[in-house]
């Protein structure tokens, strides 16, 4: 198994390479051995998929940071790839709380995360700018604290709160770039001009990219072109399987048949996936 170390090194690279590369985001040991064995170089943890998982809504606070980072540690544990975490809001308001959180998530032997800006609050979804800079600084100097180059992801969260201000996206992420973020993060962006817009207003910093949204459906050489450098999935790729897990269910419930199975993965293909005796 390679180490924090050397699997810190190989994240950082495909950051600095030419080109952009997707980082899908599995939701548990199985789904994370499954997207390494298609060839993936990098994961990334995704806070709805692992509230699926566990018969949970998705949301602020409703996924503890222990649970969060357990989850984590079962990926990283069952595959040799580089692991980064969706860390929410770092699982606190205050600064502090979020310099924890990137300790704890080394500790876990994670080598990158994202932090966001979203306060959880209904009144109040996104934090003010500057205790917004405050938590990412905080952020940044725990992980440059590291023995290794933990990749900091810093995430402007306007477009997922009702906020599609693409002005203060902008200026929010100009901000986290100055405070040290090594890579920006503007969820639900959905148009080509968005998309370039950020790119330009940040770089040379890399840009993240959420792609599995319904209208949102350029391919990778189409985001490559525009400068994004890291494309991640969210959970789409939960809500893909779960889709396909209720279609059979309803499918047996409504209709009494059991065509479903003829689009199902063979046994012994999963079963040679995931490392079963012969």
């Amino acid at each position: 198994m390679p180490s924090q170390i050397e699997r810190a090194l190989i994240f950082q690279a495909l950051h600095q390479r030419p080109g952009c590369f997707v980082i899908p985001n599995p939701w548990d040991a199985g789904s994370a051995k499954a997207l390494a064995a298609l060839g993936f170089e990098a994961l990334a943890t995704t806070s709805a998929g692992l509230a699926f998982s566990l018969g949970r809504a998705d949301g602020e606070g409703l996924i503890s940071r222990d649970e969060t980072l357990a989850n984590a540690r079962a990926i990283i544990d069952a595959i040799t790839l580089p692991v980064a975490a969706d860390l929410e809001n770092g699982f606190g308001d205050s600064p502090q709380e979020c310099a924890q959180t990137i300790h704890l998530a080394a500790l876990a032997g994670l080598v990158g995360g994202s932090i966001e800006d979203a306060s959880g609050r209904l009144e109040q979804p996104i934090y003010p700018l500057e205790l917004a800079v405050e938590r990412i600084q905080a952020a940044v100097a725990a992980a440059r604290s590291l023995p290794f180059p933990f990749t900091l992801c810093a995430r402007a969260e306007n477009y997922l709160h009702g906020r599609p201000d693409l002005a203060d996206t902008i200026r929010r992420l100009q901000a986290y770039a100055e405070a040290g973020a090594d890579v920006l993060y503007a969820p639900g962006l959905r148009s080509r001009e968005e998309i370039a817009a950020v790119v330009r207003a940040v770089a040379p910093k890399p840009v993240n990219v959420l792609m599995g949204l319904a209208s949102a459906t350029f391919t990778v050489a189409e985001l490559a072109e525009l400068g994004v450098k890291r494309i991640s999935l969210g959970s789409s790729l939960a809500r893909a399987a779960f889709g396909a897990f209720l279609r059979a269910a309803e499918e047996v419930r409504q209709h009494g048949s059991f065509g479903f199975a003829e689009q199902a993965e063979p046994f012994a293909r999963i079963n040679e996936l995931f490392g079963a005796p012969r």
